[in-house]
């Protein structure tokens, strides 16, 4: 009996490899070793939900940060003004939501101008949120950073969990969602934005779809994570570098395979923790090994595979 198609796709064999592997973990792992994972899963999503907006719709957003921030934020200062009253997950929702209308606020100007000045908006984009959070300092805590009342579990295995379900769930989604013909339409959109007009596709609703399905993603990862960790800070969910790490990420695993992006996350963040008794040469190395994939391997290790059998 052949195998269905989507059994041949080296994405999708590699992600289910992923999900057996980190099936198997609670059995022998630590708290240490699922609550590092825990924010990993967490910053897959974010790496997943970018490289559908860059690698797909050809948009580089060199501000993710934004959206997450808005997500982890909001669920942060609702929960932290109105907890006991409001449930915690409402706050989760209510932050997904605060991102979707923050990305579409944010995509009906960016999408009118082509090239860096789309990234450069975006970027703006993150340092305005910067700037809000310091100058509002007595509601979202400032620099010191906010403290939720609230956490999802005090369990590491229960955190894991909810993590790794999670982003198995989001993966298959926003995978089957760039497999679809919407998924074509961007790619299209994204190789050939005028090409792809004159054949009768609507560019920019299209861009403006994966860009909102991004940010839905990316806010409700960061409202999620701020309930893992208990508190929200800049340096956590807004700084520049964080965007970076997330870049780095979905370009590591793999450009426009999705899949791939979660594991430039788990693999840039167990790789950064391995090597953290190295102290400040830590960073250099991981980035010295980022670097050198992203050189050699422009499509990344899952794109490499991809190619040589034939796009899955």
């Amino acid at each position: 009996m052949a195998r269905p198609a989507w059994l041949k796709s080296r994405p999708v064999l590699a992600g289910l490899v992923l999900l057996v592997l980190g099936a198997c973990v609670p059995l022998f792992g630590s708290g240490y070793v699922l609550g590092l994972l825990t924010v990993a899963f967490y910053t897959a999503v974010f790496a997943m939900a970018w490289d559908l907006l860059f690698g797909f719709a050809g948009e580089v957003n060199f501000g993710p940060t934004f959206l997450i921030g808005l997500g982890a934020y909001t669920a942060g200062i609702m929960d932290a003004r109105l907890s006991p009253q409001v449930s915690l997950w409402l706050c989760v929702v209510v932050g997904a939501i605060a991102a979707v209308i923050g990305g579409v606020l944010l995509a009906l100007p960016a999408l009118r101008v082509r090239g860096p000045y789309f990234g450069l908006t975006t970027l703006v984009a993150v340092l305005m949120l910067q700037n809000m959070v310091v100058v509002f300092a007595g509601l979202t805590g400032g620099e010191i950073g906010l403290s939720v009342p609230d956490v999802i579990s005090l369990s590491a295995t229960t955190n894991y969990w909810i993590a790794f379900g999670f982003m198995a769930v989001s993966g298959a989604i926003l995978y089957g969602l760039s497999r679809s013909p919407i998924g074509l339409v961007l790619q299209a959109s994204g190789q050939d934005p005028v090409q792809a007009g004159a054949l009768g596709f609507n560019v920019t609703k299209h861009k403006l779809f994966a860009f909102i399905v991004s940010a839905f993603f990316s806010g409700l990862s960061g409202a999620l994570m701020v309930f893992y960790m208990g508190t929200a800070s800049v340096g956590t969910f807004i700084d520049i570098s964080v965007g970076v790490q997330i870049i780095v990420a979905a370009v590591l695993g793999g450009r426009r395979t999705v899949i791939g992006a979660a594991i430039g996350a788990v693999f840039l963040i167990g790789m950064g923790e391995a090597l953290r008794p190295l102290g400040e040469l830590a960073t250099l190395l991981v980035s010295v090994v980022a670097l050198a994939v992203v050189l050699f391997f422009p499509d990344g290790i899952l794109g490499m595979l991809q190619g040589r059998a034939g796009r899955g």
